[in-house]
């Protein structure tokens, strides 16, 4: 099958770049080591500051109404930005759980109804703050506080958090470093209270790395970045159906691709960062993104 994907670079970075969203007309991405989101105009084709100091901000996601909210790993939090003032202090969701700070939380989905789930890893070398490393649920509760519940007891490193279409289903990307440990793609059902049922395995990886961070299509398909010139068939773009079966597969012209979303007014293009630092905008992919926010202008 000939693959039509075309791969543009439109920025590099000395870091690893991640948390990749569209914002309605440009794309807002992090450098992670740098405390930096930049914003990538279609238009100058530039890239931009757009926030300092950001806590070491990986995952990015919108909600439905607009509202930014920021996985800050470094800070240890989850928060809620103001996207017209960036750089003001941001809304402090989840900073800790049962009196222990947060490992360093990593990426997150928002249901329609505002439930935040967000995975809490450690890829650093140092030691855990909490004695596990889970994916939670922080939810607004009466008052204006906000709780924390973990929601999963079987991951070993979560990474990568997707909303099915329907926000029937969370797909978690539990993707452990250690030798011997398989890297999975795992389907959790969504319970009435929010909290998570038993998941079932939709995919296993081999060694060294599974996937990082996933979108969605309007199909329902699950676009994952994956993969390292470590072993395998190397650093991929997977194409899932819900059901795990793998719809096709596409080699990234940098190594290690952290997470991806779709843009443009249309939602076809897709955009890839790098742990090579790399930022990538993808035509021809055949595709169209199911985002939040904003919708799709036809």
């Amino acid at each position: 099958m000939t693959d039509n994907w075309k791969w543009e670079q439109i920025a590099s970075h000395a870091n690893l770049t991640e948390g990749p969203i569209w914002d309605g007309s440009a794309l807002l991405y992090n450098e992670c080591a740098a405390n930096t989101t930049y914003r990538w105009d279609p238009k100058t084709g530039e890239s931009s500051v757009w926030r300092s100091n950001t806590g070491a901000a990986n995952g990015m996601v919108f909600d439905r109404t607009g509202e930014l909210w920021v996985c800050e790993g470094d800070a240890h939090r989850v928060t809620k930005l103001n996207k017209e003032d960036p750089n003001a202090d941001p809304q402090v969701i989840a900073s800790a759980f049962g009196g222990k700070t947060l490992n360093w939380p990593n990426d997150l989905a928002v249901t329609s109804n505002g439930r935040v789930y967000f995975s809490d890893p450690n890829y650093t070398r140092e030691p855990n703050n909490l004695p596990h490393e889970s994916v939670y649920m922080a939810e607004h509760s009466f008052g204006g506080a906000w709780s924390v519940t973990l929601v999963t007891f079987d991951t070993a490193r979560p990474n990568g958090v997707l909303l099915s279409r329907d926000e029937k289903t969370l797909y978690v990307a539990d993707s452990p470093h250690a030798s011997g440990v398989k890297r999975q793609l795992k389907a959790y059902p969504i319970l009435e209270n929010g909290t998570l049922g038993a998941p079932s395995q939709l995919f296993s990886f081999g060694e060294n790395r599974g996937i990082d961070g996933m979108t969605l299509t309007t199909d329902g398909l699950i676009v994952a970045t994956a993969g390292s010139p470590d072993s395998g068939p190397g650093s991929m773009i997977y194409v899932f159906e819900p059901s795990g079966l793998v719809r096709s597969t596409h080699r990234t012209p940098a190594e290690s691709p952290t997470n991806c979303t779709f843009g443009g007014g249309s939602l076809g293009d897709l955009y890839v960062t790098f742990a090579t630092g790399f930022v990538y905008k993808v035509t021809g992919t055949g595709l169209t993104g199911h985002l939040a926010y904003p919708a799709r202008r036809y």
